[in-house]
């Protein structure tokens, strides 16, 4: 091996190191092939949600639930600059997870299963009726995903009341 291959391949070793560090196990398993009824949005719509920046979170006493709020990189820029509008192309993803006591801290609780996904998507020429934003719920019962049967009319209704912010309950939670 002359010396060119040689550092050649210790240049390659080093990039790995060096810039491998950064690098983490995604999740980007593959969501099932569901659609909702009314409103033609698809679970596979968000494929690879599991890669968003979480950013906020929530729990639904009702429901007694704890909800991780996620983003892809065009909701999370304008959230974080908190923006007026939410730009065309935003999606925001709730996932909703059951709660449990926790084993090693009884004093706390933790997520337990995941009970729901739900998204909305921000596309103001397919989504006129409501202001611009599609509605999509996929529910977890018995280990499998199925489309909600409601009527995402009762999404637009309640995330009415919050227009003032574009039509969401979630803010930036800023880590420091």
């Amino acid at each position: 091996m002359n010396k060119f291959s040689k550092l050649a391949i210790g240049l390659a070793c080093s990039s790995v190191l060096l810039f491998g560090a950064d690098i983490y196990l995604s999740d980007n398993t593959k969501v099932p092939n569901l659609t909702m009824k009314n409103t033609k949005l698809s679970f596979k719509d968000i494929e690879g949600y599991q890669n968003y920046k979480i950013v906020a979170t929530h729990f639904r006493k009702d429901k007694n639930e704890i909800r991780y709020i996620l983003a892809n990189p065009v909701a999370y820029n304008a959230l974080r600059a908190d923006s007026k509008v939410m730009p065309n192309g935003s999606k925001v993803v709730k996932i909703g997870w059951s709660v449990n006591d926790m084993s090693s801290f009884p004093s706390a609780l933790e997520a337990n299963k995941i009970q729901r996904v739900e998204y909305m998507i921000k596309d103001t020429t397919k989504h006129k009726e409501s202001d611009g934003w599609g509605y999509a719920r996929f529910v977890k019962k018995n280990g499998k995903y199925q489309a909600w049967g409601g009527d995402p009319k009762s999404c637009v209704a309640c995330h009415a009341s919050v227009k003032s912010n574009n039509a969401l309950f979630t803010k930036f939670q800023k880590m420091f």
